[in-house]
């Protein structure tokens, strides 16, 4: 039914109404005159005005005008209205809406007291649609006032909520079925939030699980801390980390359930669920799950009495042919020690006194006694009389801690630690007994009782079945008794092959173990289980190539997948491989090998491997020992060949000054060629220091008052830029070392620190005692006093601090080092029993680190300081004119020492090897003998052993440019003297040989 229209409208009495819209049309149309509200020309302005507003407003608003409620709506409102529309324009409220007629009289009577209404989600059932429906809105009521301010109507917004309200609903009932689902789900069920695995959600069913513990809000290694140990938290850790499920069957966890108790060893089903959110980002984990143990029992229970009854099935085949009881005795004990993994297994016949008995037969594993013989019962103890005689088995998982000290005696002396004994008893007398045994304590099970029980009744059962026939078969049980030994025999012996075959694999310290033709794990031996600290049971089946032994390797997976692929196609491999294991880098000679079958097809692969770390650096150190010996006799080479060009240098540059005129300009230039000579000398010696084959002149020493003798050197040779700090204690044990090479030592050290401060810093030197309980970084155990001497300079990285000791490397530009210094000082603190440390970082400065030995107090003797000549002083000379003999194969140097003796106002003999000095002693009278060392054909320590058989007391000066002696050279007390020498050194160990 359309409303009313007005056929004539008065186009100036609805200009107010604005353009447009369905509602605009029909108000204009309506024929008004018909309603209290009367024409549109009549209207109040106030009534006006509300119309275009609402007509313009996209939101549902009715306008309830008058005491009746006349109702004028716009379009939004037209929608909610339903089929209803449009004949509720223009109708009273009450008649409009009649099903809600109450609620409307109610906000009539309000809105026109001038008051307001507010309903969120109100629930009204209207007939919109031809039949009742509930539907939910949000309604606000508020006053409309006319010209004169009193209210004449009510203005409604109304917007439908229905859709939300009954969406809200379905969730909130979707969640409450959810959640009962959750709490009435049979298995366990938890959800853990964030990377601590905090419990936020957890079922009956898993509390139940858990002990009923309080674990909301608790992470999960707080809530179940015994779990951690158990390696679930990682697992945990994993699936937050990858977003990848973890899916568990059959899982061992000890859950202590009970407070205060031991933990119990469950068995779940279980799968670990990361939870993502929109962004596809990990938030929790859903665990869901089943307490599996029952079943899990039960399984086991099954399979241990399936192998029960196999057994007892292969026992009674076994046993049924024989008809000697101890045969079948043997046999028994034989197969129940096999089959239980027993220490021994034996039987025994009661004596008439009930105390004493016979173990007449017994089976032992490889490696246990046997213990057959004659015993006392009561020897046993108390407790095996107790139950024995009483006819109840005698059990003990672990004599020492069950039994008095005296009754576990016998067992101990026996080599067992646990027991089980049941006896036989007749007619009221304790007759024979089977025992079973362990060498270690071992926690017996009711299964393996029941099946002793069983096997015990059955033997004994049959043996007498045996012993009622073994009359009439006695001639075939002879028979019989030769045969099965021989069986028992073989058999025992392939039980002992076999049992030898594993223990050499098990033992054996080769990686070793036996893959499927495809690559899958079959058996893995000791050594390489413990090389990554896993359990067979992790590796069982696991690709050889995805194991842990490779895994920690990048690439070696594929490379060991290959490789397995052609050795299963009938190839052997070889190869050394270097891979990262849990101990760290190690390296292994490895192959590979097909195992084939008898039809020639490949059944099994074996791979092994031998850990050859140790000897890879072993011989990487000798290389290295190899190659530094090399270059110390290269160098002690080069500084004794140039040492004789020194000696030569130096002696005609002393000839050649006590021989030319006092021209100053000219001593100017023999001075200064004699002090580069002076410092090719200097730089010999420390070649010579760093080959060891420069000789140590080892006197104690307090380095306290040596350092405090040098500091004003170090001083002037470190420059006014360099603060110098000498911490010393006030008691420090002596050393014995050379003090000049220490000094030099010394300087060259805090040359290299202000070289590596640029001038300017801080040099600090100091000195500890200690004392090295074991050996370490090469110094044996014992007393030592480090003397350090550390800057703040640049510091070293840790390839330069590698290589920092080794000869002729240096950091300096050219020109500015010999990089023999740190060598020098390396060979130095060796050859006095110690050793160089030098610790570095970029940035952080150099500390270097001299350990010598330190001196026992009473062999330390009390230090004096040394005096020495000044300068300008020159030593009197007393020695009257010789005949000396001069023996050297360099003619240079020869020269030169003849020409320093004949300037002496010596005479001089001079020979270019030691036959040509033999043939001279031969013909003439000499004085003193002075002789080189290094000469081919006979060195001057062969030629003076030669002497001293014909000439005894001949004075004999030994000169070598190395300055030591090897060690097949005749052991003889001889004067030395180290070139190159100045014509001083050579005259002054002439006058003391005089």
């Amino acid at each position: 039914m359309e409303p009313a229209a007005n056929p004539t409208p008065d186009d100036a009495s609805h200009s107010f109404l604005p353009d447009g819209g369905e509602l605009g049309t029909l108000i204009r149309r309506f024929d008004w005159s018909s309603t209290p509200l009367g024409p549109l020309r009549d209207w109040p302005q106030s009534l006006k005005t509300v119309t275009a507003m609402l007509l313009l407003s996209p939101t549902p608003i009715v306008l309830l005008w008058g005491e009746r409620g006349i109702m004028i709506y716009n379009d939004a409102y037209s929608g909610f209205a339903g089929s209803r529309h449009p004949q509720l324009l223009g109708s009273e409220v009450r008649l409009g809406w009649p099903e809600v007629a109450d609620f409307n009289d109610h906000v009539m009577k309000v809105g026109l007291a001038g008051g307001t209404l507010s309903y969120k989600d109100q629930e009204l059932a209207l007939y919109r649609n031809g039949r009742p429906a509930r539907a939910w809105m949000n309604l606000d009521y508020s006053p409309v006032f006319d010209e004169q301010a009193q209210p004449a109507g009510v203005i409604a917004m109304v917007v439908e909520t229905t859709e939300r309200v009954l969406a809200e609903r379905e969730l909130q009932g979707q969640q409450a079925r959810l959640q009962q689902m959750f709490e009435q789900a049979p298995g366990m069920m938890a959800m853990l939030r964030g990377p601590e695995h905090v419990f936020e959600m957890v079922n009956p069913a898993y509390c139940r699980l858990v002990g009923e513990r309080e674990i909301i809000g608790k992470p999960v290694r707080d809530a179940l801390p015994e779990v951690e140990r158990q390696g679930f938290i990682e697992i945990l850790d994993r699936v937050y980390r990858s977003g990848e499920a973890f899916v568990g069957s059959g899982i061992h966890i000890g859950l202590q359930r009970t407070r205060g108790a031991a933990e119990e060893d469950r068995v779940l089903d279980f799968v670990f669920q990361p939870v993502t959110d929109i962004d596809g980002n990990v938030g929790g984990i859903f665990v869901e799950g089943h307490d599996v143990t029952e079943r899990a029992r039960a399984d086991l229970a099954l399979r241990e009495n399936e192998q029960r009854l196999r057994f007892l099935d292969a026992l009674s085949k076994e046993t049924a042919r024989s008809v000697d009881a101890d045969a079948i005795l043997a046999t028994t004990t034989r197969m129940l020690g096999e089959h239980l993994g027993l220490s021994s297994c034996a039987y025994a016949d009661m004596e008439p006194d009930q105390d004493s008995f016979t173990i007449r037969g017994d089976w032992s594993a490889p490696g246990c006694m046997s213990i057959v013989g004659h015993y006392r019962l009561a020897a046993f103890g108390s407790l095996a009389v107790q139950k024995l005689r009483a006819g109840e088995p005698f059990i003990v998982d672990d004599h020492l801690a069950r039994l008095p000290a005296a009754d576990a005696a016998t067992f101990q002396q026996l080599d067992i630690a646990a027991t089980i004994c049941m006896p036989l008893v007749k007619e009221g007398r304790l007759t024979a007994l089977m025992a079973i045994h362990s060498r270690v304590p071992r926690a017996w099970s009711a299964c393996e009782l029941a099946l002793l029980t069983e096997v015990t009744d059955r033997s004994w059962a049959h043996i007498e079945r045996v012993r009622s026939a073994a009359a009439v078969r006695q001639r075939e049980q002879s028979f019989l008794e030769q045969l099965e030994a021989k069986v028992l025999e073989r058999t025992a012996a392939l039980a002992r092959s076999e049992a030898n075959i594993r223990a050499v694999l098990e033992t054996s310290h080769l990686y070793m173990a036996m893959l499927a033709p495809d690559g899958a794990i079959l058996y893995v031996n000791a050594t390489a289980l413990a090389g990554i600290s896993a359990r067979f049971n992790e590796l069982a089946y696991m690709p050889f190539w995805e194991s842990p032994w490779f895994a920690a390797t990048p690439g070696m997976p594929e490379v060991m997948r290959e490789m397995t692929r052609r050795v299963a196609a009938g190839a052997t491999e070889h190869v050394t491989m270097t891979l990262n294991m849990p101990q760290g880098v190690r390296v292994f000679d490895f192959s590979m090998r097909p195992v084939p079958g008898e039809d020639g097809s490949i059944v099994a692969l074996v791979p092994e491997a031998l850990d050859i770390s140790e000897r890879v650096n072993a011989e990487q150190a000798l290389q290295q020992l190899h190659k530094m010996e090399a270059l110390g006799n290269l160098t002690g080479g080069i500084a004794h060949d140039f040492n004789n060009l020194l000696m030569a240098v130096l002696g005609s540059l002393d000839l050649l000054r006590r021989r030319m005129p006092a021209d100053p300009a000219l001593l100017r230039l023999v001075d200064n060629a004699r002090a580069g000579a002076e410092r090719g000398a200097s730089l010999t010696a420390r070649m010579l220091t760093f080959a060891r084959k420069q000789e140590l002149h080892k006197t104690p020493i307090d380095l306290p008052q040596l350092i405090a003798g040098m500091k004003e050197l170090l001083l002037s040779s470190l420059g006014p830029t360099i603060q110098l700090q000498v911490e010393l204690p006030a008691r420090l044990a002596q050393v014995k070392t050379d003090p000049n090479q220490l000094e030099t030592a010394l300087l060259n050290l805090a040359a290299n620190a202000r070289d590596a401060m640029s001038g300017v810093g801080r040099i600090r030197i100091a000195a500890e005692e200690l004392t090295l309980p074991e050996e370490q970084n090469g110094l044996p155990a014992g007393r030592y006093v480090r003397l350090d001497l550390s800057d703040n300079g640049t510091g070293m990285d840790e390839a330069t601090l590698k290589r920092a000791a080794e000869p002729f490397f240096t950091t300096k530009g050219v020109g500015k080092g010999t990089g023999l210094g740190l060598s020098m000082v390396h060979g130095l603190a060796e050859q006095s029993g110690g050793r160089l440390v030098l610790r570095s970082s970029p940035g952080a400065g150099t500390t270097a680190e001299i350990w010598l030995p330190a001196l026992a107090a009473e062999n330390a003797p009390a230090s004096a300081p040394v005096s020495t000549p000044a300068p300008d002083e020159s030593p009197r000379r007393t020695t009257k004119p010789l005949t000396l003999l001069a023996v050297d194969d360099d003619e240079l140097v020869l020269f030169s020492t003849a020409g320093i003796l004949e300037a002496a106002g010596h005479r001089v003999l001079t020979a270019r090897s030691a036959g040509e000095a033999l043939d001279l002693l031969q013909v003439n009278q000499v004085d003193i003998l002075i002789t080189d060392h290094a000469m081919p054909l006979m060195s001057g320590a062969q030629l003076a052993a030669v002497v001293r058989e014909t000439r005894p007391q001949l004075p004999i000066l030994l000169v070598s440019g190395y300055a030591e002696l090897p060690s097949t050279a005749p052991a003889l007390p001889l004067h030395r003297l180290a070139k190159p020498f100045s014509q001083d050194e050579l005259l002054d160990a002439i006058e003391q040989l005089c």
